[in-house]
């Protein structure tokens, strides 16, 4: 992931498998065919028999992102990178803490597995990370976790693309940004408070785009993942 600005919007975009069952993860894969070529596996598809599909997805040729935001003390966390470098995922997720960052480059270092740490989850409001004991803003606390991610020298960060901007040049070269969150124009919202169009998520600087509800939950599934890669490709 060198060269981040090489990317297609293919290359880019990332659908969520957020569904409770192997087979209703397969046929949307089956049913998006080569228009996309990455997917998330998370708690809900990973907790209900999806970790085999890692391995599977990319004998097909895609890329896995296994979002499973790893916290925990460094040698458990250090193990549990190098079994999910060992499943073949492209991409996986820890909380950003300073520590927890460092134990997952150690372990990551040598392998093709990009660690991304999780800044602020894109449902938290400035009053959640009071209310969680915080003293100052969203933002105030994303810009610290990217400065400690990039110090840490993991291969990216999660932020929404309300802060891409402003972190993004506190990115070493290289570093994946990757938002999600994204809502097509006139979407619903759900339970994100911090949502962006595709478009604009671009031109905010993420590199890459995790997609869900809005194609998986589509009435046309392929025609969503199509439109919303329009969208990428005129940004």
């Amino acid at each position: 992931m060198s060269d981040m600005n090489a990317l297609s919007p293919r290359d880019r975009l990332i659908v969520g498998l957020d569904v409770s069952s192997r087979q209703e993860a397969e046929a949307i894969v089956t049913e998006l065919g080569d228009e996309v070529g990455f997917y998330k596996i998370g708690y809900q598809l990973g907790f209900a028999g999806g970790l085999p599909l890692v391995g599977e997805l990319t004998r097909m040729g895609k890329k896995v992102f296994l979002d499973l935001k790893l916290h925990d003390i460094a040698n458990t966390v250090e193990k549990g990178i190098e079994s999910i470098a060992g499943l073949g995922a492209a991409m996986t997720t820890i909380h950003a803490y300073p520590q927890v960052m460092r134990a997952a480059a150690k372990a990551a270092d040598g392998t093709n597995l990009c660690v991304l740490g999780v800044t602020v989850l894109t449902s938290l409001s400035d009053e959640d990370l009071r209310e969680s004991g915080y003293g100052g803003s969203v933002s105030d606390l994303v810009e610290l976790r990217a400065r400690q991610a990039a110090d840490a020298g993991i291969g990216g960060i999660v932020a929404s693309a309300q802060e891409a901007a402003l972190v993004g040049a506190l990115l070493a070269p290289g570093m994946a940004l990757v938002t999600p969150g994204i809502r097509p124009a006139g979407s619903e919202a759900g339970d994100q408070k911090r949502v962006v169009t595709p478009g604009d998520a671009l031109r905010n600087g993420s590199t890459h785009l995790v997609v869900a509800r809005p194609i998986i939950a589509a009435p046309d599934r392929l025609a969503a993942a199509r439109a919303i890669l329009a969208e990428m490709q005129d940004a």
